[in-house]
């Protein structure tokens, strides 16, 4: 018999209470559910479950970030060629994961809404990542919407309308688990569908104060990180990087705007509570992002990488060490050299204007 390494084996028993807890709050719900009963269907201690998870709700959170990353697309699911086909797609998708169209697994996520909002810490950390959504739902729809504007004009932005799509879907999600029987899925299709036609005027605003750059000449070795947004490994040798705190996560924007069309921007999430934050933004970003693979083509994923570094690794590789939910930083990699970074308010704005400004 091979025996493990140390590492091998917590890797090991937290995969068997990850499949354990998934059972329990299966049969029981999140509010139901017992520690003790989660270990000993793992056939492990109370201490090995809390070795590995703090408590119940971080292990919660943690099933229901690894079957969202999990997930896939309908069979016959096909991507929409222009932005109603898309959103329709995108809300087909959505709809076979409620309750309605899979009741096991839907029923897992029943108490993740009430759970957040009973706590503070909770509430504003999932109201930033649900912005993110909304960005990155709002910049695929923007590749998709039709050349209405004039030449060299930059496209109208639909964040606005796509915090309205997720609201729509959100809400369908809470009320087919709190009120069987009343939600339609082919309603929640087609008024997604009729939402891109909805303009709200929306726009943006740079910042109106940003720190200074500073050109630099620096090693730059990450560790090896995946982008949430696209499911699979990520290489960080060229473009802009900002890490953001969950309470920062709005101003990712100020890097994707000022960024060159054809550049790279990754944002890295941070928190100073990553046991149980970083499985709610795994979560989030996941949920989302599925859906958006199977509902829009390839071309029109959004530009934008996510990678959630849950220890900080990917920050001090950056040289910003202290990390917690209002960081905000921002580096510029060329070359797969650090050559300019800067700190504070706006600082992904700062770094995405500074090309052109530092040495090749």
């Amino acid at each position: 018999m091979v025996r493990l390494s140390r590492a091998e084996l917590q890797e090991h028993n937290r995969a068997k209470v990850l499949r354990a807890a998934r059972e329990e709050f299966t049969e029981r719900g999140f509010r139901d559910a017992k520690v003790d009963a989660i270990a000993e269907r793992a056939e492990l201690t109370r201490g090995a479950v809390y070795s590995n998870f703090p408590g119940k709700r971080a292990l919660y959170f943690a099933v229901l970030a690894e079957l969202a990353e999990r997930a896939t697309a309908p069979p016959h699911a096909k991507p929409g060629q222009d932005l109603r086909e898309a959103l329709g797609a995108l809300a087909r998708t959505w709809v076979t994961r409620l309750p309605v169209g899979a009741p096991d697994t839907a029923r897992l996520g029943m108490d993740l809404v009430s759970e957040v909002s009973s706590d503070e810490r909770l509430r504003r950390p999932f109201a930033q990542l649900m912005k993110l959504d909304a960005l990155l739902l709002g910049l695929a729809m923007e590749r998709l919407q039709p050349p209405e504007r004039p030449p060299g004009a930059p496209p109208r932005r639909l964040v606005r309308v796509a915090e309205s799509v997720l609201t729509t879907l959100h809400g369908a999600s809470r009320l087919a688990a709190s009120a069987p029987g009343f939600v339609e899925p082919f309603d929640v299709v087609s008024a997604c569908e009729q939402l891109a036609g909805l303009d709200l005027s929306d726009w943006w605003a740079a910042p109106s104060t940003v720190p200074t750059s500073h050109e630099v000449d620096e090693p730059w070795t990450p560790p090896e990180v995946v982008d949430l947004v696209r499911g699979e490994a990520a290489a960080l040798n060229e473009g802009v990087v900002t890490i953001l705190g969950l309470h920062r996560l709005t101003a990712v924007e100020h890097a994707v705007r000022s960024a060159d069309v054809a550049e790279g921007v990754t944002v890295v999430l941070v928190t100073s509570s990553p046991d149980e934050l970083m499985p709610l933004a795994r979560l989030a970003i996941a949920e989302l992002a599925s859906c958006v693979r199977s509902a829009f083509p390839a071309a029109a994923w959004p530009r934008l990488r996510v990678v959630c570094d849950a220890r900080g690794t990917l920050a001090a590789a950056a040289d910003v060490h202290a990390v917690d939910d209002k960081t905000e930083a921002a580096i510029r990699v060329e070359g797969g050299r650090i050559v300019a970074r800067a700190d504070g308010s706006g600082a992904g704005h700062a770094i995405a204007n500074a090309r052109g400004k530092v040495a090749n």
